[in-house]
This record gives C-alpha cells, sequence and structure tokens, in this order.
C-alpha cells in the first residue's frame, strides 16, 4: 500500500461485523514495529498510553502537537495502516475537530477516534457532536484522504445518565447520530456484559467497536454477538509496566537479575528496526 488513501481503504475493509478487527493499542515505534512484526493488519494509538509515556496524565493534558509527533514517528516506522487516538479533538467546536483530523491525516494516520465527552466528563450536546463528527468526515474527504472514523460514545464509559437503560439508549441514539454524519464505526467502551453488546449491536445501524479487558468475552465470542472491531486502549501499556515494575521490585528487593531473562535480545529489538 503506497498511498494514505489506500491504507484508509484497506482498513476500513478490515471492519466485519462478525469478523471482528483486533487492535492491540500501542504508544511508541518499538510497541509498533512488533505489532507489524506479529503480523496484525493494522495499528492503533492509545490517547491515554501516548500520555503517560510523555509524563501526563490523560484527557487532553499533552499537547496535541506531541501526540501528533509520536502518530507520525510510529507511521514513519511501519507499512500497516495506523488509527490515533485524538481523545475529543482537542476543542469543543466543529474546527476544532477538523483541524486536529487535519492534523492526524499530515501525520500519516489514516484512521481517528473521536470521543464525545468533554474534559469534564459531561455529554458534547449531541447536534453539536454531530456537526464534529461531520467536520471530521469532511476533512478526511477534501484532503483526498478517507479517514477511518470510529466515533464513540461515552455514557457507559463516564457513568453518564440515571440508568443503563438510559446509557443504553443514549449510546444507540447518539451511534445512530454519529453514522448519519459519516462515521465508520461507533465505539462504546465501557460495556463488557454479553446481553448489553447484543443490545448496541441490535440498535446501532452500523458497524459496533468495543473495549476488551481482563475477564471480557473471548474474541470468538465478540465475532458470534456481531462486533466488528475489539481494542485493549491502554490495558496493553499497564500490563507492559505492571512487568517493568515486577522487574525493578525484584531487582531492588532480592538484589537479583532473574527477571531479566524474561526479554527481547538486543539484536532482535534492534532488528525490528534495522531490517526495515
Amino acid at each position: 500500500m503506497s498511498t494514505q488513501a489506500e491504507k484508509a481503504n484497506a482498513l476500513r475493509a478490515l471492519h466485519h461485523p462478525g469478523k471482528p478487527l483486533v487492535l492491540v493499542n500501542v504508544w511508541d515505534a518499538f510497541g509498533a514495529r512488533i505489532i507489524e512484526d506479529l503480523g496484525y493488519p493494522a495499528l492503533a494509538t492509545s490517547s491515554a498510553s501516548v500520555a503517560w509515556a510523555h509524563g501526563y496524565a490523560d484527557g487532553e493534558r499533552i499537547p496535541l502537537a506531541d501526540v501528533l509527533a509520536m502518530t507520525e514517528a510510529i507511521v514513519r516506522c511501519v507499512d500497516i495502516p495506523v488509527t490515533a487516538d485524538l481523545e475529543a479533538g482537542y476543542g469543543p467546536t466543529a474546527n476544532d475537530a477538523a483541524f486536529a483530523a487535519q492534523g492526524a491525516i499530515a501525520a500519516g494516520a489514516v484512521g481517528m477516534n473521536f470521543e464525545d465527552v468533554n474534559r469534564a466528563g459531561e455529554f458534547f450536546d449531541r447536534a453539536a457532536q454531530v456537526a464534529r463528527v461531520a467536520a471530521v468526515v469532511e476533512t478526511g474527504a477534501s484532503s483526498g484522504v478517507p479517514i477511518v472514523l470510529n466515533a464513540r460514545t461515552d455514557a457507559f464509559l463516564a457513568d453518564i445518565g440515571p440508568g443503563d437503560g438510559w446509557r443504553l439508549k443514549e449510546s444507540i441514539e447518539r451511534g445512530n447520530a454519529y453514522l448519519a454524519a459519516g462515521a465508520d464505526c461507533i465505539f462504546v467502551p465501557g460495556v463488557d456484559d454479553e446481553a448489553t453488546i447484543e443490545k448496541l449491536v441490535a440498535g446501532i445501524r452500523g458497524k459496533v467497536s468495543v473495549l476488551a479487558g481482563y475477564g471480557s468475552p473471548s474474541i470468538e465470542r465478540y465475532a458470534q454477538l456481531g462486533v466488528s472491531r475489539v481494542s485493549v486502549g491502554s490495558a496493553s501499556a499497564g500490563a507492559t509496566y505492571a512487568h517493568f515494575r515486577s522487574l525493578a521490585s525484584d531487582i531492588r528487593d532480592h538484589r537479583r537479575f532473574d527477571e531479566l531473562g524474561d526479554r527481547m535480545s538486543f539484536r532482535e529489538a534492534n532488528s525490528l528496526f534495522t531490517r526495515r
């Protein structure tokens, strides 16, 4: 694949209800090369993981320029399509959303995660978010890169509203509104019970994306439920750094280096980049 447009179309084609695209989210070029070397057909960044790696908490505290610089470094090191997590677009307006999308495309990304909750954990007005979704889609169309938009709705993850029944209804209604505005997939994180996922897949008139973690259904079960995309978000960074903490604790407490045996050799790690 030699052009961004081709990569965008390839990424879009990987979303199949019943045969979900599985994404192990990364936060740097090293992780990106590992994912590509393992044969994954695409990769995604995690906003939280990228922020932590740069010394910031999640929630658009890391400057957008730093996020885009890391996205560009990742894209430079891989040939597979990259979708970037740009949170809520770093501003409340449609112009802010378009600016973030322009930055993602300039960095070489062909997909974008886009949230509908502000920094205070409150929903953007639905009509305003629909306009913001449309602005991202139009930015891709006008640039010649039909960006794959994974439009996220956060009733469940942000625990908004009076109860799960309301959250389900709101997620479905917002999801369908975002699809009508041109989104490719509706991302509903914070849900892993099968009954709710079934209702989301039945009610949302398009492709559904979920966030998986420890204890979530298997990939095969997600396929049976009709899910089109599964990602792990910041859990991949959390698991990686848990191992790092264990290693450092073992050296400190036991004065030994046994855990260094579970590692990639320098030669193997370096070859991920010298082979390119």
